[in-house]
């Protein structure tokens, strides 16, 4: 029967080979395995983190995309500035005529003043200085003419316009028209021996109510040629052109 001692012993020689061929892997450990550090220190604490790199250069644009779709309208933006104004364009054409409008309403002038009168001679004029009495009435509507005096008389404040045409016969004819006993304008023609003349004027006066107006032949001597028969005639007329409608 084998001693206790000499079993160990072989044991020992058995195994040394073995375990020589062991550690000589065992030198070069495999990290990947979680067996290499059996024997190692323990794990170490993680590092900190590095400094950033710098940013790379940058890359080729790439290749146009496709167009988008269309997005939503935005909100309504505020109201701008009122801008310059701008060049004046050409002119157009002409519009149609418009409807015609409504008949307005009468006026408060719509009253129409009338005072007019047109007179001829009869006889030739007998007395110098004193009012020719035009007795051939022509137009006297409105009888402001007198014939009995061969004075106008006004009613109608306002404007009015005056004028005659005389026959000149016989001798030398000086006229002037008279408003309230004050000559305003005079006509003088010279008599042709063996001919009949024309002698006339005309004037616009303002009137007041009441105001006379009238012809005459003035001065000293035979100054009264003023003549008139079948065929030839002297005339005066005077109608108001416009009334003072602040009077009336």
């Amino acid at each position: 029967m084998r001693s206790p001692a000499g079993f160990l012993l072989c044991s020992l020689l058995l195994v040394a080979p073995h375990c020589t061929e062991v550690a000589a892997q065992e030198d070069k450990p495999d990290p990947k395995t979680p067996c290499a550090n059996w024997m190692g220190g323990a794990p170490g604490y993680p590092g900190h983190n590095g400094l950033p790199g710098r940013d790379g250069k940058d890359g080729k644009d790439g290749l146009k995309g496709e167009k988008g779709e269309q997005g939503m309208q935005g909100p309504k933006g505020d109201q701008g500035e009122v801008g310059l104004p701008g060049q004046e364009g050409s002119r157009g054409f002409p519009g149609h005529p418009g409807l015609t409008g409504m008949k307005g309403e009468k006026g408060e002038s719509f009253f129409v003043y009338r005072s007019a009168f047109s007179v001829g001679l009869k006889e030739r004029v007998p007395h110098p200085n004193v009012p020719i009495r035009f007795s051939k009435i022509y137009y006297n509507e409105q009888n402001h003419y007198d014939a009995s005096t061969g004075k106008f008389l006004c009613s109608i404040p306002g404007t009015y316009y005056f004028a005659y045409h005389l026959t000149v016969y016989l001798s030398d004819v000086k006229v002037s028209l008279y408003k309230k006993d004050k000559a305003v304008i005079f006509t003088y023609d010279q008599f042709q021996q063996n001919n009949v003349d024309q002698a006339s004027g005309s004037v616009l006066l303002h009137l007041s109510s009441g105001d006379e107006v009238w012809l005459q032949v003035y001065g000293e001597g035979n100054n009264n040629g003023v003549y008139a028969d079948n065929i030839n005639d002297s005339t005066f007329m005077g109608f108001l052109l416009y009334p003072d409608l602040d009077v009336h």
